[in-house]
């Protein structure tokens, strides 16, 4: 083992003595806890190295050291790879997921468990409608003069519009306003879906316009993407558990995270299904977050990215373990939304 491999494993030894214990680490700790292989001295020397390079800090008089930002980064960028989680913790996951009955249901478990797993916060956001297709348009006559639209897009969202015809309308005719709006939409991106849809009543027949236009104009409003995104937050009180690692205070953190568009920038850079991203401390944007790590990916299929999830919590976590629960939840979810 050359010195800057020593080096390493003395820094990844304070990391994990420092997540697990939250007290700075000594020299003679760190020689009794874990099988260095060199002496005391040998280890002072490399945390007094360590300190020089700004890779731990000595936040008082006293003789331990705590990572820094720059100590976490480089710790976190010297892992191989994420650690896989166990066959049960996978299969828990799975079950506990694949019980869910929508959308709604599958990401409110998807971040209560997340925040279970990492005792973080956890938060999901809701497919961007932008990125998705038309799976089927059901149409319903509920009176016989009212129709039930009820849209189902590729990423699990279920939309229901009910529409006033003004006029009575034949099974026939709903039979047939169904199987021409789902020749027309099936498949298509929900842009593109609104503009078929407003052509529609030019290109049926004319005793049907006046139905195909009254069933587009509320269509339209359900295939129009909403500029506010969604998200699901969950945990925030796991925070509170950790309230010394934020010293002054609290507050602008949970402010920031009741600002969705705070939150969206955090998720915002998770593009890939397959790559778990972090960013620590100093390297999140927004200056509320920047005494906070933030753990976040993007979930979906290779080839449709629907949208990102991850956790936030203080500097000293976990990273090997909250890296795999984020990683293994955005697996399933990804999963369960794109093969419905």
């Amino acid at each position: 083992m050359n010195a800057d491999q020593r080096r390493f494993e003395v820094l990844r030894a304070i990391v994990a003595d420092y997540v697990s214990n939250h007290e700075p680490v000594g020299s003679k700790a760190l020689v009794e806890r874990h099988n260095l292989g060199v002496s005391s001295a040998t280890v002072r020397n490399d945390m007094a190295s360590l300190e020089e390079d700004g890779y731990i800090t000595q936040p008082h008089t006293s003789a331990g050291r705590v990572p820094t930002d720059k100590g976490y980064r480089l710790f976190v960028d010297r892992l191989s790879e994420v650690k896989p989680l166990s066959t049960a913790e996978r299969r828990a996951i799975h079950s506990f997921l694949e019980g869910a009955c929508d959308l709604d249901d599958v990401l409110r478990r998807s971040v209560r468990l997340l925040a279970q797993l990492t005792r973080q916060v956890a938060v999901v956001q809701y497919p961007t409608l932008s990125r998705a297709s038309v799976r089927h348009l059901e149409v319903l006559a509920i009176t016989p003069a009212r129709l039930m639209l009820i849209l189902i897009t590729d990423t699990g969202r279920v939309d229901q519009r009910s529409v006033d015809l003004g006029d009575v309308i034949t099974e026939d005719n709903v039979a047939r306003i169904r199987a021409m709006l789902n020749a027309s939409l099936v498949g298509k991106r929900l842009a593109d879906a609104s503009a078929e849809v407003a052509q529609l009543p030019e290109t049926v027949p004319s005793e049907l316009r006046d139905i195909a236009t009254r069933v587009s104009t509320v269509l339209i409003e359900s295939l129009v993407e909403h500029p506010e995104e969604r998200l699901v937050l969950g945990g925030t009180a796991n925070l509170t558990r950790n309230v010394a690692d934020f010293p002054g205070s609290l507050r602008p953190v949970l402010e920031a995270l009741e600002e969705q568009v705070v939150v969206l920038k955090l998720l915002a850079a998770s593009h890939d299904p397959g790559t778990v991203l972090v960013h620590i401390g100093e390297e999140n944007e927004a200056a509320e977050m920047r005494g906070t790590s933030v753990v976040s990916i993007g979930y979906g299929s290779v080839d449709k990215l629907l949208g990102g999830m991850g956790v936030v919590g203080p500097t000293r976590m976990d990273y090997p373990s909250t890296m795999a629960a984020v990683r293994a939840v955005a697996h399933y979810v990804g999963d369960i939304l794109t093969v419905r």
